[in-house]
């Protein structure tokens, strides 16, 4: 097996929060008179940076500051977030791998103390030999972080594996030089992740018989 570390994204990879995230943004959107987002329609808005995609959707930063709409999501997000579960095979793979002696982390584009909670509160902190998510909660993008951790970490790019579930997953990969897979069950449809090259899985539980 080449990989020897793999990096998790979080949200919609380790946690199932889609339906979070959509009951957030069509309540927001209801309060300012725009239309809802299908289920759909979501999968093919959502990117980052995310106020590209506010912007997309219909929010008018000339009308409240970005900042002020990250907030308030943010905040329902946290009040809503212990209430969601880890996908659906994440345990068995996080486990599966431990076991085969591979070094995992968590790299992720949420507020690094938000992160850092949610791991702790969902008891799979030991897995993991680094959890870095972001300063601020704005979602920016995590190319730069990405790009801080691997020089931290005494392996070579094609010695590791990165787990996401965007297609911002897949242009960190290829930007780095990383392996990378990834699952149509977080926040971007099949169609976008299979638009990016990189080899989709249906599921967590396909994992071990891909990774590189």
């Amino acid at each position: 097996m080449r990989t020897q570390h793999l990096i998790w994204d979080w949200n919609g990879t380790l946690l199932d929060d889609l339906a979070l995230c959509l009951g957030i943004i069509n309540y927001m959107l209801e309060e300012r008179e725009l239309p809802a987002l299908s289920q759909e329609n979501y999968l093919e808005a959502f990117d980052f940076p995310v106020q590209d995609y506010y912007r997309r959707i219909g929010f008018d930063f000339r009308r409240e500051p970005f900042e002020a709409v990250s907030d308030q999501f943010i905040q329902a997000y946290e009040a809503g977030r212990p209430d969601c579960q880890l996908m659906d095979g994440a345990r068995e793979a996080l486990d599966h791998f431990a076991r085969l002696g591979l070094s995992q982390s968590v790299l992720s584009a949420s507020r690094r103390i938000y992160l850092r909670k949610a791991v702790q509160e969902y008891g799979i902190e030991g897995y993991f030999s680094a959890v870095e998510g972001l300063e601020d909660h704005h979602a920016a993008g995590k190319l730069a972080l990405a790009r801080d951790f691997l020089e931290s970490v005494p392996l070579g790019p094609e010695q590791m594996t990165l787990v996401g579930d965007t297609t911002h997953d897949g242009e960190i990969a290829s930007q780095l030089g990383l392996n990378c897979l990834l699952i149509p069950n977080g926040h971007h449809s099949r169609e976008r992740l299979e638009k990016t090259g990189h080899p989709v899985l249906s599921s967590l539980r396909e994992l071990p018989g891909h990774l590189p």
